[in-house]
């Protein structure tokens, strides 16, 4: 089957990436209102194309939020099933003026596909689209195939959960197969053996009760702005380890020939500072980038302002000052555990000079998922028959929140099978993804379906 599989998707290579575009044109940014039509309409078309590409059954579903869309293609229901993970939703576009093109105007400039959602996750979960179909239109398949494409996976899938645990027969599978991850290269291909949880708060630090003149009160009164740096700063010591108390409580450090076998993944610093445009890299003493990256919890500032940010000098002491927090977590930290010890922390160190007000955005609990599994052996014997290359192990940095709730609540583990890669610009600017990494993807996930069949 595997030329069958070839000579159709060469056939039909070009009528793929154009789906993929008419999805990428739909501005589903879940955190916005006022893109709420819009993330109907994107439900909808990826309806449409589940039961274009061969599902005998598909509908939108609602959620307290934005409704999820499920598809199935089932051939016999003694043989196994893979549900496949995925999101249509996008993170909001901004700064739009740092975009070379239309964040839902795609452009396809040196192979790669530039919009918003291209690898994060449209392009990713369209390709378990079009290997459905692949596999349907070659009359090929071995397995049974579910989809549960949601979209609110950018605002922390605030209802996913409750659908799901609602719904455990409908979505009811063996595995659990997610493309929304990067693999290190195509010249080294990886697979994930894990995810980051995430903790994320919001800090206000209010001091007087409107801007004041900086000069007629500069020094009198506490700057809010300043204050609030001051208390960020703290959170990191002169070897960028974590100082609030108790965060590395509940983590489990990486043996060392986990360590030894992410290390030996191919690594350029000088590449890699190069497409960063930094001169030196930063970060926790005593890890490598590799280990910073996936295997230790970190705490980043995504956001702060203060004050006057208007063209020209405006001198006031700002009232007010805000900043958004997050904190990546390895197993076994707990995000509820660890939200409420950001935020008391924050509270407990505020001067007597200000009042500060902190609360939680979202969350999501880290995940592994065992190599020496039936779906890992199907994924990383999948990703060798395609590459040549038996694939690496090792821990992605982000976070799927819902990873942790779907194998509570349907029992079944989770395969990562990322085809992007880690410069695609993921939540920034100029999003893109490789055509090459698209159609690759399509080519390498029939094989999953093929070994996870087997005996």
């Amino acid at each position: 089957m595997p030329n069958v599989w070839k000579e159709y998707q060469e056939k039909n290579k070009d009528r793929f990436l154009n789906e993929m575009l008419d999805l990428l044109r739909i501005p589903s940014v879940s955190a916005k209102s006022e893109h709420k039509a819009d993330m109907l309409k994107c439900a909808e078309l990826v309806k449409q194309r589940m039961l274009e590409s061969g599902c005998d059954k598909a509908e939108v579903m609602p959620t307290d939020g934005h409704p999820v869309v499920y598809g199935e293609k089932i051939i016999d229901p003694s043989k196994p099933t893979v549900l496949v993970y995925g999101h249509y939703d996008v993170q909001p576009p901004e700064p739009l003026e740092l975009w070379h093109s239309g964040p839902f105007d795609p452009v396809i400039k040196n192979g790669k596909v530039y919009a918003r959602g291209s690898a994060d996750d449209k392009g990713q979960f369209y390709m378990h689209v079009k290997a459905l179909e692949i596999l349907t239109k070659t009359n090929s398949m071995t397995t049974n195939i579910k989809f549960l494409i949601e979209g609110e996976e950018e605002v922390g899938s605030p209802n996913l959960g409750k659908f799901v645990a609602a719904n455990k027969n409908l979505l009811k599978a063996d595995v659990i197969l997610i493309s929304d991850s990067s693999m290190l290269s195509m010249e080294n291909p990886s697979l994930d053996t894990g995810v980051r949880g995430l903790s994320y708060i919001e800090v206000e630090v209010t001091g007087p009760n409107r801007d004041l003149h900086s000069g007629t009160f500069g020094g009198a009164v506490a700057n809010p702005v300043i204050v609030l740096a001051k208390m960020i700063s703290s959170c990191l010591d002169e070897n960028n380890h974590i100082t609030i108390p108790g965060f590395y409580d509940d983590v489990v450090v990486p043996s060392t020939e986990e360590r030894a076998l992410i290390n030996k993944a191919p690594y350029n610093e000088k590449e890699y500072k190069d497409d960063l445009g930094v001169k030196e890299l930063w970060g926790e003493k005593g890890y490598t980038t590799y280990e910073k990256t996936g295997m230790r919890p970190t705490i980043e500032v995504n956001g702060i302002w203060g004050g006057y940010q208007g063209e020209g000098a405006k001198t006031v002491l700002p009232s007010k000052a805000t900043a958004k927090i997050s904190a990546r977590l390895v197993p076994n930290q707990s995000s509820h555990k660890m939200t409420k010890k950001l935020l008391n922390y924050f509270k407990s160190i505020a001067p007597p000079s200000v009042t500060v007000k902190a609360f939680e955005h979202h969350g999501g609990e880290p995940y592994m998922t065992p190599i020496d599994s039936k779906g890992y052996k199907a994924a990383a014997k999948a990703v060798e028959t395609t590459f040549g290359k038996i694939p690496i192990p090792v821990r992605g940095g982000g976070s799927i929140p819902i990873c942790s709730i779907l194998e509570k609540e349907l029992g079944i583990k989770i395969i990562f099978m990322g085809f992007g890669l880690d410069n695609d610009n993921l939540h920034s600017p100029n999003e893109k993804y490789n055509i090459e990494n698209y159609y690759k993807g399509i080519e390498t996930i029939p094989y999953f379906h093929k070994f996870f069949a087997a005996p």
